[in-house]
């Protein structure tokens, strides 16, 4: 994970200093894929996939531990507005069974697909800009 140093003192190769530069928001890294130590468009390597590190900070997104959490998320905000958007219409037009089929698959695909890549890349910059790493339980500490 990344160290809680300041931006002008990470360095994931450990080789000194790195020139402090201004990170971008968590919003500008997922939308655009920006690398949350420099800037750079360098987050992805595929559509939905992480690139290995970044090729001008040398920042180790393999460090970060992503997992499902964007799927989550998305399943839980998307599938509500499905729900309720099939309800209205359900109520509104009484469409056939194949209607409702023929407008919401798509459009739930479309968009999980299209918010996923904006999901991962905040929750990398957010990970990134809290230091997060995972739990560990203090063995000193008073119960």
């Amino acid at each position: 994970m990344a160290d809680p140093a300041p931006d002008s003192e990470r360095d994931s190769a450990g080789s000194g200093p790195t020139p402090a530069v201004s990170a971008p928001s968590i919003v500008d890294a997922g939308l655009k894929g920006l690398c949350p130590r420099c800037g750079s468009k360098t987050l992805f390597g595929g559509f939905l996939s992480f690139a290995p590190v970044c090729t001008v900070c040398g920042l180790d997104f393999a460090a970060f531990n992503v997992g499902d959490g964007p799927a989550a998320f998305l399943t839980l905000i998307l599938g509500t507005i499905v729900v309720a958007l099939a309800i209205m219409v359900e109520l509104t037009f009484h469409p056939p069974l194949w209607v409702h089929m023929l407008i919401w698959i798509p459009f739930t695909t479309i968009g999980v697909i299209g918010s996923l890549r904006l999901a991962k890349g905040a929750l990398m910059a957010a990970e990134f800009r809290n230091a997060a790493r995972e739990g560990r339980i203090d063995p000193h500490a008073e119960p």
